[in-house]
């Protein structure tokens, strides 16, 4: 399925509009709909005012107590997984700063507890050192400190350690030369000291691996509830449950191939050296 970003944002207020018409049709009031499907008449109100936007559940569990007919329990269903994309371009996100981004990861930092990250073609940002965040941002202009400072914030929630973390690198996200050599090494240590954490495994997949899959993304996995996926031009935001475990199983595929535990820092080490040699 393919997305635009406008019909993105206009598929909100659709979802909305079709399930107050529909609850008008059945002749049933919010308060009486909302017992029906055992949630509150305010969840019901904000559903249809476009101030929330319901889960497939939800929406499953009003289809069935307004007695929709088959197509149309389809068609609204499909809005529905339409309503819960979310699309961010990097335009935008320049505009409101930087830094309103890393709030924003922040937050589905703090509401998570399990983490999971394949990381195709660079470090994230949690993982990297101040040197790498720098390089990262240089192609955009501009102050980018208090972005940096905000990335060094959100590293504190690797050592809760009622999180878990599982990062999955290849070996171009590790080695790629973002950095002079020795800062390179640098960062090469940082990951395989990060690898000790009790609440953290982190695992490399080399060059000379065979993985007889393709990776297209960088994705990050919070719980089993939302999907971030990253592109050139911004990030997809998918919270439908088929989505989510399209990537879970992405990612459990990737996570089968990759080095952990003293093998992944054993490489690391070898690849750190390179650099400093």
């Amino acid at each position: 399925m393919t997305f635009e970003p406008e019909e993105l944002r206009q598929s909100r207020t659709d979802l909305a509009d079709t399930l107050k018409t529909l609850r008008k049709r059945a002749g049933i009031t919010q308060t009486r709909l909302a017992q029906r499907c055992n949630i509150s008449q305010t969840k019901i109100s904000n559903i249809e005012g476009s101030k929330l936007t319901p889960s497939l559940v939800d929406v499953e569990l009003i289809l069935r107590a307004l007695e929709a007919p088959p197509d149309l329990v389809s068609q609204v269903a499909a809005l529905a997984r339409t309503a819960n994309t979310e699309w961010q371009d990097v335009w935008s996100q320049r505009r409101t700063g930087l830094e309103k981004k890393q709030n924003e990861l922040a937050g589905f930092e703090r509401s998570s507890m399990e983490f999971r990250y394949f990381l195709l073609s660079m470090v994230t940002g949690l993982l990297a050192t101040p040197e790498y965040m720098r390089a990262s941002l240089a192609h955009i202009p501009g102050d980018h400190s208090k972005a940096i400072a905000k990335k060094l914030e959100r590293q504190s929630a690797l050592y809760d350690t009622s999180k878990r973390f599982t990062f999955v690198l290849t070996e171009q996200a590790v080695r790629w030369p973002f950095l002079p050599a020795l800062a390179m090494a640098m960062q090469i240590d940082r990951l395989a000291s990060i690898s000790l954490l009790p609440n953290i495994r982190l695992g490399v997949i080399p060059f000379d691996t065979h993985v007889p899959v393709g990776p297209l993304n960088t994705f990050t996995i919070y719980d089993r509830r939302i999907a971030t996926v990253e592109t050139q031009t911004g990030a997809m935001i998918f919270r439908d449950h088929r989505d989510v475990s399209a990537y879970l199983d992405e990612f459990t595929a990737y996570e089968g191939f990759a080095l952990f535990g003293d093998k992944c820092r054993e490489r690391l080490s070898e690849w750190a050296n390179q650099f400093r040699s």
